[in-house]
């Protein structure tokens, strides 16, 4: 058995941060579970067993951002835009439609059932197997991979956005053809 090192936080501080932005759905909050999450750690000592320092730091960071729901719903709410709470990132000056593209398919995440989401940033956005994120989400591995795949579909449709109507292609083939014999005559 080896102990948690500090060492072991600033290994994985990309995907813990990933994996927050994920479940929260904004920079800022994400950054806000990550410190809470390593406060959290790092305030009691702990010893693992073999590798498994990632999975013990997600199984951290989900419990942190379970029991910080919890809280919020008990405390009310003020019912304000986003638009006119979010601040812009001067960071992204560099690469905005990057940064625009993380912040909607992290948006797509957030929105996901909780069991979807959980699965997918177990799996896709930290990184781990579909057995660690099993144990820590404590469902099959069956039932991950079938979380996973729907949380995809789902993320993937709320990008694409909606489809056109099926027989939209036949009714602009239609309205050309129109045109043209009117043209015609």
């Amino acid at each position: 058995m080896a102990r948690l090192e500090p060492q072991a936080l600033v290994r994985h501080v990309d995907r813990l941060h990933r994996a927050a932005w994920a479940l929260c759905g904004s920079r800022e909050d994400a950054e806000d579970l990550v410190q809470e999450t390593f406060a959290r750690v790092l305030a009691k000592p702990r010893r693992l067993a073999g590798e498994d320092e990632l999975a013990y730091l997600m199984q951290a960071l989900r419990n942190t951002f379970m029991t910080g729901r919890r809280t919020a719903s008990r405390r009310p709410r003020a019912d304000v835009p986003l638009e006119d709470v979010t601040a812009v990132d001067p960071g992204n000056g560099t690469r905005p439609e990057r940064a625009a593209e993380t912040h909607e398919v992290f948006g797509a995440i957030a929105a996901l059932q909780e069991d979807f989401r959980l699965a997918l940033v177990a799996v896709d956005v930290a990184g781990l197997s579909y057995r660690e994120a099993s144990r820590i989400l404590d469902a099959p591995e069956a039932t991950i991979a079938t979380r996973l795949f729907r949380a995809r579909a789902q993320v993937a449709l709320t990008l694409r956005g909606p489809e056109p109507a099926a027989d939209a292609p036949a009714d602009a083939a239609a309205r050309e053809a129109s045109a043209t014999e009117r043209s015609l005559s």
